[in-house]
């Protein structure tokens, strides 16, 4: 490693974007796709065992609907929806801002593919941006996991983001995920670095 590539390493986070998806259960997939279909993968993401799928579906809301929109796999307990701001607005739907998974009195949508149409009674939300951290990089830049802390991206429109949650486990990749609405602000084009600036610092 060169001095380099080792202060980058020490001192700074890749930064990614996350574009709108979905995550489904299995029941969503028997309904969506037929009973025991199998999601095709197209492509890993950064985070161990996670990946896109080459299906698509239609989000539609009370006002608006988003084409095209990913799925990931692999499938989950809990049909999930995440957009962003902006989406929400298309949608007609007021999405809170939440961690992935905390879906209590969220918005309601119909998920839909050419076969069929899916009726979800919550689920919709914006993400939280956040960091999956390694245990040894939370070791490194001196974090824990649910600690909130503040990031500055050095994009091409360099911006402090305030209220990231940083997530830690041993099944994780280190990189922080912002939506689109936070990658336009920021700038963002991949190999985008942040830095963590703790309360105080």
């Amino acid at each position: 490693m060169d001095i380099l590539t080792e202060r980058i390493f020490k001192e700074f986070i890749e930064v990614e974007a996350s574009g709108r998806h979905v995550h489904l259960s299995r029941k969503a997939i028997d309904q969506l796709f037929g009973k025991g279909y199998l999601l095709t993968k197209d492509r890993d993401l950064s985070q161990p065992g996670q990946f896109v799928c080459r299906e698509r579906v239609t989000v539609i809301g009370p006002k608006g609907r988003l084409e095209n929109v990913v799925i990931l796999g692999p499938e989950r307990g809990e049909t999930q929806v995440e957009v962003s701001l902006t989406d929400s607005i298309t949608l007609g739907l007021s999405a809170p801002v939440r961690e992935s998974g905390n879906l209590s009195g969220t918005p309601a949508v119909k998920i839909a593919t050419a076969l069929s149409e899916l009726d979800l009674p919550f689920g919709v939300i914006v993400a939280k941006r956040h960091i999956h951290m390694t245990p040894e990089a939370a070791f490194r830049f001196n974090v824990k996991d649910k600690e909130i802390v503040s990031v500055q991206v050095f994009g091409n429109r360099p911006l402090i983001f305030d209220d990231v949650l940083v997530r830690v486990s041993d099944k994780f990749q280190t990189y922080m995920h912002i939506d689109y609405d936070e990658a336009n602000a920021c700038g963002f084009e991949k190999g985008t670095l942040g830095r963590i600036k703790k309360k105080g610092t």
